[in-house]
C-alpha cells in the first residue's frame, strides 16, 4: 500500500450496535451489523423524531420582565434574575431522534470461514463477506434508496422493531406483499402519542427468486432490495413509496452504485491526508489499529490518526444533506438518545461543521443552510417574544423541525445565550471567505444579528458604559460565595466577541458607519490578575476553571480576532486561559474546542496533548463512529466529525492575503502530506508535505493577490495569478 487506506475492516461481526459500520446520503443511514447467517440493517431517517408534546412550544413572553431581571443581575441577585428567565421552570425538551426498525437477513449456514466486513469510504459501501456468502449495501445519494445486494444463497428476509429501549406503546406492523408482479415488505410504526406526525414507514422491494412468506420473504439465490423511507403527519403514503421503488424495477446494482459514486466520491476525494504510514500498519484491521493506540495511549499512532481523519470525512459527508448531523450523525439503534440526539447549537453542532468549509465539503455546508433557512423566521419570533428586538435568536438546541427557545431552566438559562445566531451562522460567512461565492440571504441574516445585538445592548452603570445583561456563557457561569455556578450574568466575553464582529461585518454589508460606532462602544476583554483572558468582562466574577466549554475563547476560534500575528498580548491572555482550563468530564467536544483553539494560538504540543484526551481514552468505536466521554460511553459523533479540523488548523490556516504552515506542528506527527485545503481568502493548498526541518507547498488562488506565506523556518511573499499554481518551501 503506497498511500492511505479509504477503508476499515474488522474480522468480526459487531456484538454491539455501536459497532455496527456506517452508510449514509445525509437523509437515510444504515447500521451493518455484519452477521454472516443472522444479520441486522439498522435504518435511519434524519427526520425521525419521537412526538413528545414540544412541537408546537412557544418561547415564553419575557420582554415586560427585562428591566427588573437587568436591576437584579446588576444589583448581584443573579440567582433572582435566572428564575425569572426561566419562564415556568420546566425543562422541555426538543423530539428525541430515533431508529426506525432493522431489517433481518436470515439463514441456516454452516460455519463461518474466511470472514471479513468493511466500509469502504470511498464510495460509501458496507460489505460483508465469507466463505460461504456475501453482502454489499450502500445508501444512494443520487437515488436516494438504501441499496442491499446478497449473495448467500437461501435466506429469509424480514423487519423487526424490536430495537434498545422502544417505548412501550410504539406498535409496529409488518408485512409481506405483491404488487403488480413485485414483491415488497412494509414496515409500518404508529407513535403512542400523535403530534407532528403519526407514523413513519419504510417499504422495501425485493428482485430476484423471491416468495413471500407469512411476513417475511423467502429469498433462493442472489437478491436485490431497495428501501425508500417516510415520516407522514397525517397518513400513510405507501403507494408514493411504492411508485418510486417500481421506477427502479429493472436497476442492477452495479448502475446505481456508479449513479451514487459519482456524487459521493469526488466530494470525499477533495482532501486526503497522508501520515507516511508504513504499509504493514495500514494493512491492520480496525480492532488492531484502536489496539495499538491504546497500548501507547500517551503518544499518537499516526495509522489510527490518517485513517480516523478520512473515517471522519466520510462519516461527515454521509450524515449531512436534508439536515447537518446531529448529536449522533445520522445513526441510532436505541429509542434512549443521550440529550435527545439532537442539534445541541452552544457547542456540538458548529464543532462537526469545523471541516465542513476548510475541508471542501460545500454538502455539509449546504445542509447546514438548509437547517437555518427552515428555522429563521423562528430566531425571529425568538428575540420579539423574549427581549421585544428585531434580529434573530437561537435556540440552545433543536429537533431539525423548529427552531423555537423553549429549553429554559434557572439552571439553563439559555433565554441569555445571546451569541447563538451569530455562532451558527459563521459556517455560513466562513463558506463565502473560502469560496468568494455571494452570501445572498445570508448577508440579510447577518444583519439581522447584528440588530439584535444592537436592540439588547443596555447601559450597564452610571459612567455611561454598555454591555450585555442578561447574558451567559454556555454552560457555566460566575461562582457565588459558596462556590456554586450562578449562570445569567454580565458580558460574556463570547457575547462581546460576536457582537463586535456582527457590527463590523453589517458595517462592510450596508456601509452605514453606526454600525462601526456600536462596534467602539463595547467594553474591551478584560484580564485577571494572572494575566488571563476572562469569561466575563465584569468585575468580581469568579470563574469554574473546571468546565468543559471554553466559550470565552470564541474570539480566538473561530473568530480569528484574537490571534498571536495581529494581537499577541491578548493571544497570550488567551493562551494562559486556556491552558488554566480544567478538564472536568473530558467530554469530547471539550477537548476538541480546546484542541482548536491551542492550533490557532500555534501550540502543536498542546493540540497534541488535547487529541490524546480523545485517541488516548478509548473513544472509538469499531466503525470509528465516537463516544462522548472516555471508554465509548454514549455514542456521539463530535469526535470524529471534529478531528479532521483539528489536524487541518494544525497544518495550515489562512485568512485573506496570509496562510501559515505548520502553525501548530504536532510532535508526534514529524512528516506527512496533505492535499486540497481550501482557505478564507480563496486559496487552495493543492498539497503541503513537511518533514523534519523543512515544508513546501503547492498553492493556488482563485483569485489575482499578493499572499504573505509564513512557516517555522521562515517567510515569502508571492505574487499569485488567478488559477496558476506556484510552489513555497522553507528549510530550518
Amino acid at each position: 500500500m503506497t498511500g492511505p487506506v479509504h477503508r476499515i475492516w474488522d474480522t468480526a461481526p459487531a456484538t454491539d450496535w455501536q459497532d455496527a459500520l456506517l452508510a449514509g446520503n445525509g437523509e437515510y443511514g444504515i447500521m451493518v451489523h455484519g452477521r454472516p447467517w443472522a444479520e441486522r440493517i439498522v435504518v435511519n431517517h434524519h427526520r425521525f423524531v419521537l412526538p413528545n408534546g414540544t412541537h408546537d412550544a412557544r418561547p415564553p413572553r419575557l420582554a415586560a420582565l427585562l428591566p427588573r431581571i437587568r436591576r437584579l443581575i446588576l444589583t448581584g441577585r443573579r440567582a433572582q434574575a435566572s428564575q425569572l428567565l426561566a419562564g415556568d421552570g420546566m425543562l422541555r425538551w426538543t423530539q428525541s431522534f430515533h431508529p426506525g426498525f432493522a431489517l433481518t437477513v436470515d439463514a441456516d449456514g454452516p460455519p463461518v470461514g474466511d470472514y471479513r466486513r468493511y466500509t469502504d469510504f470511498d464510495t460509501g459501501e458496507v460489505v460483508v463477506r465469507w466463505a460461504g456468502g456475501s453482502r454489499r449495501s450502500f445508501v444512494s445519494r443520487t437515488d436516494r434508496l438504501i441499496v442491499t445486494r446478497l449473495d448467500m444463497g437461501a435466506c429469509r428476509v424480514g423487519a423487526t422493531g424490536e430495537l434498545p429501549g422502544r417505548p412501550a406503546g410504539l406498535r409496529y406492523a409488518v408485512s409481506a406483499y405483491r404488487r403488480d408482479g413485485l414483491v415488497f415488505l412494509r414496515v409500518r410504526a404508529r407513535y403512542p402519542t400523535a403530534g407532528a406526525a403519526y407514523g413513519f414507514e419504510g417499504l422495501t422491494l425485493l428482485r430476484g427468486a423471491v416468495e413471500i412468506d407469512g411476513d417475511q420473504v423467502h429469498v433462493d439465490g442472489p437478491a436485490l432490495l431497495l428501501t425508500v423511507l417516510d415520516r407522514p403527519r397525517d397518513r400513510w403514503r405507501t403507494g408514493a413509496l411504492q411508485r418510486r421503488l417500481t421506477a427502479h424495477r429493472d436497476a442492477r446494482y452495479g448502475d446505481l452504485l456508479a449513479r451514487h459514486t459519482a456524487r459521493h466520491t469526488p466530494a470525499y476525494r477533495r482532501v486526503e491526508l497522508d501520515l507516511a504510514v508504513p504499509a504493514a500498519q495500514r494493512a491492520l484491521p480496525v480492532g488492531d489499529l484502536l489496539a495499538r493506540q491504546a497500548a501507547h495511549p500517551h503518544t499518537l499512532d499516526a495509522a489510527l490518526l490518517e485513517r480516523l481523519f478520512h473515517a471522519g470525512r466520510y462519516l461527515l459527508l454521509s450524515a449531512s444533506g436534508v439536515l447537518p448531523p446531529r448529536l449522533t450523525g445520522l445513526w441510532l439503534a436505541s429509542w434512549d438518545a443521550a440529550w435527545a440526539g439532537d442539534f445541541t447549537t452552544d457547542a456540538n453542532l458548529n464543532l462537526q461543521l469545523a471541516s465542513a468549509n476548510v475541508a471542501a465539503l460545500p454538502e455539509v455546508t449546504e445542509a447546514h443552510a438548509r437547517l437555518v433557512r427552515a428555522q429563521v423566521e423562528h430566531w425571529r419570533r425568538n428575540a420579539r417574544a423574549i427581549y421585544g428586538a428585531r434580529g434573530l435568536l437561537a435556540p440552545s438546541r433543536t429537533d431539525g423541525e423548529h427552531g423555537h427557545l423553549f429549553h429554559l431552566h434557572p439552571d439553563w438559562p439559555f433565554a441569555a445565550w445571546l451569541p447563538g445566531a451569530h455562532w451558527l451562522l459563521f459556517p455560513l460567512y466562513e463558506r463565502h471567505l473560502v469560496t468568494g461565492e455571494p452570501l445572498g440571504e445570508v448577508a440579510g441574516w447577518l444583519v439581522e444579528v447584528a440588530e439584535f445585538f444592537a436592540d439588547v445592548l443596555t447601559a450597564t452603570g452610571d459612567d455611561g458604559t454598555w454591555g450585555f445583561v442578561p447574558s451567559y456563557s454556555a454552560e457555566t457561569g460566575p461562582l457565588d460565595e459558596s462556590g456554586t455556578a450562578v449562570h445569567v450574568a454580565v458580558n460574556a466575553t463570547m457575547d462581546l466577541a460576536a457582537a463586535r464582529h456582527a457590527f463590523t461585518v453589517a458595517a462592510a454589508l450596508t456601509g452605514q458607519r453606526r454600525w462601526t460606532r456600536l462596534a467602539a462602544r463595547l467594553p474591551p476583554y478584560r484580564r485577571d490578575a494572572d494575566g488571563a483572558l476572562t469569561e466575563w468582562a465584569w468585575p468580581g466574577y469568579r470563574a469554574d476553571e473546571n468546565h468543559r466549554h471554553v466559550s470565552h475563547l470564541y474570539p480566538v476560534w473561530p473568530l480569528d480576532e484574537i490571534n498571536p500575528d495581529d494581537t499577541p498580548e491578548l493571544a497570550a491572555a488567551a493562551h494562559r486561559a486556556l491552558r488554566r482550563r480544567g478538564e472536568e468530564n473530558l467530554s469530547a467536544h471539550g477537548s476538541l474546542h480546546r484542541a482548536l483553539v491551542a492550533a490557532r494560538l500555534h501550540d502543536g504540543p498542546l493540540v497534541e496533548a488535547n487529541l490524546l484526551k480523545i485517541v488516548g481514552n478509548d473513544m472509538f468505536f469499531r466503525s470509528l463512529m465516537s463516544a462522548h466521554n472516555p471508554g465509548r460511553v454514549t455514542y456521539n459523533a463530535d469526535a470524529a466529525h471534529a478531528l479532521p479540523a483539528v489536524l487541518i488548523e494544525a497544518l495550515v490556516q489562512g485568512r485573506p492575503g496570509r496562510l501559515r504552515l505548520l502553525p501548530a506542528p504536532l510532535p508526534g506527527l514529524p512528516r506527512g502530506t496533505l492535499r486540497g485545503v481550501r482557505c478564507p481568502g480563496r486559496v487552495t493548498v493543492e498539497e503541503l508535505a513537511w518533514w523534519p526541518g523543512a515544508v513546501r507547498a503547492r498553492l493556488v488562488s482563485a483569485v489575482p493577490r499578493r499572499l504573505r506565506v509564513r512557516s517555522p523556518y521562515g517567510e515569502t511573499v508571492r505574487r499569485m495569478p488567478a488559477g496558476e499554481p506556484i510552489e513555497v518551501s522553507f528549510t530550518g
